[in-house]
C-alpha cells in the first residue's frame, strides 16, 4: 500500500501524535507498504527522527497554532501528496486535534481511502477507518453521530500502536513484587511544562538509596540540557535522549513516574506501576478511567504539581509495596487482545471495496 501520514510534532503539542504514526508506518513498511510524512514545520518538528528513519517527509511552512485554515493546509497536503506520490495512493491517515471532516472532505477526491486517528470525540469526522487506542469507560459511544456510515471503528488499547520491541519484552515477562528499586521517569518527547526537572528536584530532597533512575527525555525537550546537568549532580541517575529501547527500561523499572497519552499504554502493555499525570486537558478523561480500574497512580494536572508533590507520591508508592503490585496486575490486563491489527483492518477495508479481480 501506499500510505501518506499527516501529524505533527512541536514543543507545545508534544511528540505522541508523531511517534504513534511512526509506529504505524514501520507496521506499514514491514509489510511491504511504501510510507511518506507530511509534518508542518514548527519548534520541535523532529523532522531528525523521521529522516534517521528514511522516511520522506514533506515540510509544510511554519505557522502559528491555530493561524492557517483547514482548506488551506488541506490543499498544502495535496500538492505534496502529488509530489511524494504521484501514481496516487490507497491510503492517507491524519492524525491532527485541528483537522477534521471539513479537511478530510477536501482530500477524498486524491485518495482511496482515508483513516483518521483521534481520541477526542469532539468533531465529526469524514473517513473510512476510525483509530481511538485510548480506554474509556464508554468507548462503544464516544463517536455516535461522528461518523459517516460504513466507518471502521478500532476502538480501546487492544489497538495500541506499539514497537515491535514492547511485543517481544512483553515475550519476557518479569514479576514484580511491589518492591522500588529502579525508577523510569518519562514525560514525553517535549515535556512542555518540564516536569522532568521537578522530578529530579524531588529525588534530591529524598536522597534515596540502593534505588536507581533511568531519565527519559526527547530531542525536542527544550529543557534537556539542563536536565542532563541536574541528572550527572545525583547519584545513580543515568540520562537518556531519544532513546529507542523504551521497552528494555521499561521492563527493568519498578516504579515508573510520567504523563498521560500513547506512553501509558506502553507501560500498561509491560506492566510496569506509573505515577501519572495530565499535561493537557485531551489526556484527562482517559487518565482518570485507566486510574479508576486501578491500572496506574494518578497525581494529577501537571501545572498544579510541586517536587513536593512528588516527593510524597514517590514515598507512599515504596512504603506499599502491595499497593504496587496490585498497580502493576491492573496495568497488564488493560491491553486485552484486538480482534484483527490496524493494518489488518486498513487491508481488508481495500479488499472490501475493491472491485471484483482487482486484488
Amino acid at each position: 500500500m501506499r500510505v501518506l501520514i499527516r501529524a505533527d510534532a512541536a514543543v507545545q503539542i508534544g511528540s505522541g501524535h508523531l511517534m504513534r504514526c511512526l509506529t504505524l508506518a514501520d507496521h506499514l513498511r514491514a509489510e511491504g507498504g511504501d510510507v511518506a510524512f507530511v509534518c508542518r514545520d514548527l519548534p520541535g518538528s523532529m523532522f531528525d527522527v523521521l529522516e534517521a528513519r528514511r522516511y520522506p517527509c514533506a515540510r509544510l511552512p511554519f505557522c502559528e497554532a491555530g493561524d492557517g485554515s483547514q482548506d488551506a493546509d488541506a490543499r498544502e497536503t495535496i500538492k505534496a501528496a502529488e509530489g511524494l506520490f504521484p501514481d496516487g495512493l490507497e491510503w492517507l491517515v491524519v492524525d491532527h486535534y485541528q483537522l477534521d471532516a471539513a479537511w478530510e472532505a477536501v482530500l477524498r477526491p486524491h485518495v482511496r481511502k482515508l483513516m483518521a486517528i483521534d481520541d477526542l470525540a469532539n468533531r465529526q469526522h469524514d473517513c473510512d477507518v476510525l483509530l481511538d487506542q485510548n480506554f474509556y469507560r464508554d468507548q462503544d459511544r464516544r463517536y455516535l453521530g461522528l461518523l459517516p456510515e460504513g466507518c471502521v471503528t478500532l476502538l480501546g488499547p487492544g489497538y495500541a500502536l506499539l514497537r515491535p520491541e514492547f511485543v517481544e519484552a512483553r515475550r519476557r515477562p518479569r514479576s514484580r513484587d511491589g518492591s522500588v528499586k529502579r525508577i523510569l521517569v518519562f514525560f514525553g518527547g517535549s515535556d512542555p511544562t518540564n516536569q522532568t526537572e521537578k522530578v529530579l528536584s524531588a529525588l534530591a530532597q529524598l536522597k534515596l538509596k540502593d534505588i536507581a533512575v533511568d531519565v527519559v527525555v526527547g530531542s525536542a525537550n527544550p529543557n534537556r540540557d539542563a536536565i542532563q546537568v541536574l541528572c550527572s549532580q545525583l547519584p545513580e541517575v543515568a540520562f537518556h535522549c531519544q532513546i529507542f529501547n523504551m521497552a528494555e527500561l521499561i521492563l527493568n523499572a519498578d516504579l515508573g513516574i510520567g504523563a498521560g497519552g500513547s506512553a501509558i499504554w506502553e507501560r500498561c502493555y509491560l506492566g510496569l506501576p506509573t505515577i501519572t499525570v495530565v499535561l493537557a486537558d485531551n489526556q484527562v478523561r482517559t487518565t482518570e478511567d485507566v486510574a479508576d480500574i486501578g491500572a496506574i497512580a494518578y497525581l494529577g494536572r501537571s501545572d498544579l504539581l510541586t517536587p513536593a508533590d512528588y516527593a510524597r507520591a514517590i514515598v507512599e508508592m515504596i512504603d506499599n509495596p502491595s499497593r504496587v503490585k496490585a498497580i502493576a496486575a491492573a496495568a497488564l490486563g488493560v491491553l486485552q487482545a484486538a480482534r484483527t491489527s490496524v493494518t489488518d483492518a486498513m487491508r481488508k477495508v481495500i479488499q472490501r471495496d475493491a472491485p471484483a479481480g482487482a486484488i
